[in-house]
């Protein structure tokens, strides 16, 4: 990134950076010791927030005096309180001592890479100013809301602005945003900024700013492009990087990591197992490599009666936040997702902010040859985003709560997606699971109909994740199931997938979003009005495009081990359990006596036997 030098003094290189300094030896042990105002305390303990996590511990002091910061930590470690709590303090101290023009300016601006993290940070600075809402307001720009009225919000002046950089820097540019006295510069998920293509946007950011803005850079992994963004907008940071224990102490517990080597169809097989026999306890998050899949897996499951809903980048925005609002609140167990965005960004970069890996990548690309590959890899992401929304996140940013699995169905490109991918798992405390499909080499394309092209690398992947989680430490181990027992499901698989054909896959995907675009623009007002209404706006009702097949949501018994058998049973149909009714129809059963007459039911008067004419006329 080229930096404008001569705007802002303390962007030039003649200044080197000093060693960051140490954190102090005595670090917070709670909230109190921070020494925050009372409104603040006193939303705090509404919050639930009872000790500081290691990244809040040892930022917001010298947050508080002012220093710059730049932060590793990745999402669920409390990084998004560890800034927005020093600047909501150091705003309620400038307005308490009656600053000049205290009251009328935007004093803090946070830039996210996408609309899903921006509404959640908007939403935690709500929680924050929950006692103190008059004296400080708050904006979300990036809401998929009329120019028109976003401009009305930045004309009010608002203390904090929270957008992605594009939207900050269209807004700037028509001069409805003033960044002549800001105060407080956050990039939130530093490392996806540059990735999702807001390099043009921080230039024209950077060269606005005034001098002396306090910045905060989070960042999950510490990569070339979070280096870039230091040397353009920060002062000597104090730098925060845990270890990996510490990092593994702020999330809470560990994730379990498995993977099964399978073919494609078989992949389909263990999805239908492992949900309709309940293997997994609690919500799970099911990652797929494109919309299509997305689809096509959703379409599968209701054919077994497995409810689940979509999170996709083409959905409306206001969908996507009302889906995981849902998730959250245990509406919904199970979400088909993508994070086709998050892929791309990093389709270059496989091996995170490890630096031999990087210099290992580097020295790959040098050999394969220069620019040519690269230019054609900038064609394809131009193609496959085009009709996407490019600032869609779901692997990294966006809180996901209380997620027990996170089953990889269709694996990532890069190392550095999984590791986002898991971390939607195991957090605040709870254990958690990630379950990986991988398809071999050698099965690669053999079941056309259930086939994806990123599966072809599958191997390649799998080692180089293997490689990245030694070196953190963790280990991913096969997992195996008895495949005997699995086999006895393959032909009620195999009539689910047959009813899921392209031109269905198709038809749900544009029914879907006729749908979602209705409940999102057409009954916005009405939801805001009628808040108790969105109880009723559910995002995992069956599509029905395609004909289903009633006996294929009940498990027969001589499917199920004894004990198995009897608990499905216990459970009830809501759980999928009991035997296949083989009565056919509600009428009386016709049985045949001697001449040919059905019992029950009598022929019509003047109707002649066919059979028996069929003689006479011949004659």
């Amino acid at each position: 990134m080229k930096r404008k030098l001569g705007d802002v003094d303390w962007t030039s290189k003649e200044a080197p950076a000093s060693p960051p300094p140490k954190p102090a030896a005595a670090t917070p042990s709670t909230f109190t010791s921070l020494a925050l105002d009372p409104r603040l305390m006193q939303a705090v303990g509404q919050l639930n927030y009872v000790k500081p996590t290691p990244v809040q511990a040892h930022t917001i002091p010298p947050a508080l005096e002012g220093k710059d910061i730049l932060a590793r930590a990745k999402t669920g470690s409390g990084k998004t309180a560890a800034y927005l709590l020093p600047i909501l303090q150091r705003i309620l101290e400038a307005k308490d001592a009656a600053d000049a023009g205290a009251d009328n300016l935007t004093a803090g601006l946070i830039l996210v890479p996408t609309r899903e993290l921006a509404d959640q940070v908007h939403k935690m600075i709500e929680g924050f100013t929950t006692f103190c809402g008059k004296q400080i307001r708050a904006a979300n720009i990036a809401r998929n809301i009329s120019d028109s009225i976003q401009q009305s919000l930045l004309l009010d002046r608002p203390d904090i602005v929270v957008s992605t950089p594009s939207r900050a820097a269209i807004h700037f540019n028509t001069e409805t945003l003033d960044l002549t006295l800001l105060r407080y510069l956050v990039v939130d998920e530093a490392d996806l900024i540059l990735s999702y293509g807001h390099e043009n946007d921080m230039q024209v950011l950077a060269g606005a700013l005034p001098k002396g803005v306090q910045t905060f850079l989070m960042s999950a992994t510490l990569t070339d492009d979070v280096q870039q963004l230091t040397e353009l907008f920060c002062r000597h940071p104090f730098t925060y990087r845990p270890d990996q224990k510490a990092e593994d102490g702020e999330s809470g517990g560990a994730v379990s990591q498995f993977y099964i080597s399978t073919g494609e169809d078989t992949k389909f097989l263990l999805l239908y197992v492992i949900f309709k026999l309940k293997l997994i306890k609690g919500k799970s998050i099911i990652f797929v490599a494109d919309v299509d899949r997305c689809y096509r897996l959703r379409l599968f499951l209701e054919q077994f009666g497995i409810r689940a809903c979509v999170l996709n980048s083409e959905l409306p925005v206001n969908s996507r936040l009302h889906i995981v609002e849902e998730f959250n609140k245990n509406v919904y167990e199970i979400i088909i997702a993508t994070d086709e965005n998050e892929i791309m960004g990093e389709e270059e970069d496989d091996e995170g902010d490890d630096e031999d890996d990087t210099a290992t990548t580097t020295a790959d690309n040098n050999e394969e040859g220069p620019a040519k590959p690269k230019k054609q890899k900038k064609k394809q992401k131009k193609k496959k985003q085009r009709k996407r929304d490019s600032e869609y996140g779901v692997s990294r940013g966006v809180d996901f709560q209380n997620v027990a699995c996170v089953l990889n169905f269709d694996l990532p490109l890069t190392a550095k997606s999984y590791t986002h991918r898991i971390g939607r798992t195991a957090r605040a405390g709870n254990a958690g699971m990630a379950l990986s499909f991988i398809v071999p080499r050698d099965l690669h394309g053999k079941h056309r109909a259930t086939s994806v092209e990123s599966t072809a690398h599958d191997d390649k992947v799998l080692d180089k994740i293997k490689r990245q989680q030694a070196k953190l430490g963790r280990e991913l181990a096969p997992y195996k199931f008895d495949m005997k027992q699995v086999d006895a499901f393959r032909y009620r698989m195999d009539d689910a997938l047959r009813a899921v054909t392209k031109v269905a896959v198709q038809n749900a995907r544009m029914k879907e979003l006729r749908q979602e675009l209705l409940a999102s623009e057409k009954l916005k007002r009405h939801f805001e009005e009628n808040p108790e209404d969105l109880r009723h706006l559910r995002h995992d009702r069956e599509i029905k495009v395609v004909r289903v097949q009633s006996h294929l949501k009940r498990v027969p018994e001589y499917l199920l081990a004894k004990g198995q058998a009897a608990s499905m049973v216990q459970q009830g149909g809501a759980a999928g359990g009991g035997n296949v009714p083989f009565k056919v129809g509600g009428g009386r059963r016709r049985v045949i006596h001697g001449k040919g007459k059905a019992k029950g039911r009598s022929s019509k008067p003047g109707r002649k036997d066919p059979l028996k004419s069929f003689g006479k006329s011949k004659k």
